[in-house]
C-alpha cells in the first residue's frame, strides 16, 4: 500500500473541507453583515439602575453576566434591539397599581439617560422604518417594550401614555396572572383575557401598538388571535413541540400566528430550547438566591451586585449545561415549517436568562446565521428571520393605526 499518497490525499480532503466551511463562514457573514437585524427582546434596562453599567463599553459575559452592549452589538452585526421596560408582577391594589406605574416611568427615563450618553452611538426608533435611516449614520436602533400589562396600574389611559413615551409592543403579562389575562405559568383566573384585557387589546390596535403573546397563557392566546384587528407578536417565544414548555407555542398556535399575519421570535434561553441534565444541589443553591434576591429589578445597586456574584459563584462550581446554536437553529427550522418563512424571527431574551453554547451574548449572534446557512437556508430566507418579518408585522400594525 502507498501510504505517502493515502496521507496525501487525505491532507488535501482535509485541505478542501477547511475550504469549504471557510467559505460558508465567509458567506454567512455576508449576509448577516446585508441583512437588517433586529433582537425583539431583551432586558437590559434592568442594567441601567447600576450606576457602573455603561453600555458604551465591552463588558464581559462571564465576569459581569451581562449580555448586551453596543459595542458588542456592532460586534454581532445587530443593528436594532428591543428594550424591555420590565416589571415583575406585584400586587393588584390601589397602592401596587400607583408603585408599578411610577417604577414603569423610571425605567423609561433609564432608557431615555442611556440614549442621551449615547446618543453617537445609538438613537431611539418608534417606526418600522426608523432602523434603516439610523444604521445608515452607523448608530444602533433602541426601540422600547413593556414586559408585563401589570405597568399599566389598571389605567386604560396609561396605554396612550406609554405609546408616547416610545413603547411600541405591550407583552401582556409575565409569569404570572395579571389584570389583563391569565399567564402560562400561573393558574386559570380569567379563563384567557379579562374585560380590561380586551379593552387594552383594543387600545393598541387603534394605536399601532403590537400584542404581544409571549408568557401568555394557551386559553389567553386563543382569544388575542380572535380579539386584535392587526397581526401580533409573539417577541420570544419557542416551539413546544421540539422543548416541552408551556412558556412555548404549539404547532396550532404557530398556524393562528401565521394565519394572522403574525410572527413569533425565537427565544433562546437555554430551558426553552432544550431539556439538560440538571444537579440538584445546584438547584437548590439557585432556588436560594432567587427567594434571598426576589424582585431584582426593586433591588438597590449594592444587592444587585451581590445577587450577581452569588449566581456567578453557582455557576463556577456547577457550570449549567446549555443548549446549543444547532439547537435554536432545530427550532426555527420546525417553527419555518410550521408557521412558514415568513413568520419566524428571533427575540434572545438576553439578560432576562436568554444565551445558549455558541450564542451566549451579543457579540455571538452571527453564528445563528452560519448555522442557517449550513442548513441551506438562502439569503432572501436570513433577511426576513432577522429582522423582515418582524419589520413588516410593526408596519402593518402603524398602517392599520386608527390615532
Amino acid at each position: 500500500m502507498n501510504k505517502p499518497f493515502i496521507l496525501f490525499g487525505i491532507i488535501m480532503l482535509f485541505a478542501s473541507c477547511q475550504t469549504s466551511e471557510e467559505k460558508l463562514i465567509e458567506k454567512a457573514l455576508k449576509i448577516h453583515n446585508k441583512a437588517i437585524t433586529i433582537d425583539s427582546h431583551t432586558d437590559t434596562p434592568l442594567l441601567f439602575t447600576r450606576e457602573s453599567y455603561d453600555m458604551s463599553v465591552r463588558h464581559d459575559p462571564y465576569e459581569t453576566s451581562t449580555k448586551v452592549d453596543f459595542p458588542r452589538m456592532k460586534e454581532g452585526g445587530l443593528d436594532g434591539i428591543f428594550m424591555a421596560v420590565f416589571l415583575g408582577q406585584g400586587p393588584r391594589d390601589k397602592e401596587g397599581h400607583a408603585k408599578v406605574t411610577s417604577k414603569t416611568h423610571q425605567i423609561f427615563d433609564s432608557i431615555y439617560s442611556m440614549l442621551d450618553k449615547n446618543k453617537d452611538i445609538a438613537s431611539l426608533a418608534l417606526k418600522a422604518q426608523d432602523i434603516y435611516s439610523i444604521e445608515k449614520e452607523g448608530k444602533r436602533a433602541v426601540y422600547i417594550g413593556i414586559e408585563n400589562g401589570y405597568a399599566l396600574g389598571g389605567k386604560l389611559d396609561n396605554v396612550d401614555v406609554f405609546y408616547k413615551r416610545g413603547a411600541r409592543y405591550i407583552t401582556l403579562c409575565h409569569t404570572k396572572n395579571n389584570d389583563l389575562c391569565d399567564s402560562s405559568t400561573d393558574t386559570i383566573e380569567h379563563n384567557g383575557v379579562s374585560k380590561f384585557g380586551k379593552e387594552v387589546i383594543a387600545k393598541m390596535n387603534r394605536l399601532g401598538m403590537l400584542v404581544d403573546v409571549s408568557h401568555i397563557s394557551d386559553k389567553s392566546f386563543y382569544d388575542v388571535i380572535e380579539l386584535s384587528t392587526s397581526p401580533v407578536i409573539a417577541s420570544h417565544s419557542s416551539s413546544r413541540a421540539i422543548c416541552d414548555s408551556p412558556r412555548n407555542l404549539t404547532d396550532d398556535m404557530l398556524i393562528k400566528l401565521a394565519e394572522n399575519g403574525g410572527v413569533a421570535q425565537v427565544c433562546i434561553l437555554s430551558s426553552y430550547i432544550k431539556k439538560t441534565p440538571t444537579n440538584p444541589q445546584a438547584d437548590s443553591m439557585r432556588m436560594a438566591i432567587r427567594k434571598k434576591y426576589n424582585n431584582y429589578e426593586n433591588l438597590s445597586d449594592e444587592q444587585q451586585k451581590e445577587a450577581g456574584k452569588a449566581w456567578r459563584s453557582i455557576n463556577k462550581l456547577f457550570p449549567p449545561i446549555l443548549a446549543t446554536v444547532q439547537d435554536v437553529v432545530d427550532h426555527i427550522d420546525h417553527m419555518v415549517k410550521v408557521a412558514g418563512i415568513d413568520h419566524v424571527g428571533i427575540g434572545t431574551d438576553f439578560d432576562g436568562g436568554g444565551g445558549v453554547d455558541g450564542c451566549f451574548d451579543d457579540s455571538e449572534l452571527p453564528n445563528i446565521t452560519i448555522e442557517m446557512v449550513r442548513r441551506g437556508y438562502n439569503e432572501e430566507d436570513i433577511i426576513k428571520i432577522w429582522g423582515g418579518n418582524f419589520l413588516r408585522v410593526l408596519s402593518e400594525n402603524e398602517e392599520l393605526a386608527k390615532i
